[in-house]
């Protein structure tokens, strides 16, 4: 095979990898609207503005923790949460602020998954981790539908 024969082969093979690639061209136009979701419901945590933080939960919404390895995982109903998040900014010393240092998102037709990495600080002390969303599109916007989260620490 000559040399021209071969790269020609070679990116015939690589074509179907070419829309992964350029994933930026290929994302959907509701992305924009999750991502803005993902930003707010972090923003208003660390604003304790809290009833713009439920308001990004569909009102049936579960959140699971993670704790350390080991661990049995905790589900709780969104009332449950939202009380046990409004009590740990009313209790706490210091002012925490939770910020995403990555968002991925993989939209779906009506549904949205987005890994995001991120990280919490109160005062000197920090910590990383992980929420898992999935989200669904609602009659009044993107909404999380569960939240999985637990720390690096």
């Amino acid at each position: 095979m000559t040399r021209s024969l071969l790269r020609a082969a070679v990116a015939l093979l690589l074509l179907p990898l070419l829309p992964s690639a350029c994933n930026k061209a290929l994302t959907s136009p509701e992305e924009p609207a999750v991502r803005k979701l993902i930003e707010h419901y972090f923003a208003s945590w660390s604003d304790q503005e809290m009833d713009a933080y439920a308001a990004c939960f569909q009102p049936e919404a579960r959140i699971t923790y993670l704790p350390d390895r080991g661990g049995d995982p905790r589900t709780d109903s969104l009332s449950d949460f939202l009380y046990g998040q409004r009590m740990g900014h009313k209790t706490s010393p210091e002012k925490m602020v939770e910020i995403p240092t990555a968002i991925h998102i993989q939209m779906q037709d009506r549904g949205a998954q987005a890994l995001v990495r991120w990280k919490l600080t109160k005062g000197k002390a920090s910590t990383t981790g992980t929420d898992l969303f999935q989200l669904i599109q609602t009659s009044r916007g993107w909404k999380i539908i569960h939240l999985v989260f637990y720390s690096d620490t």
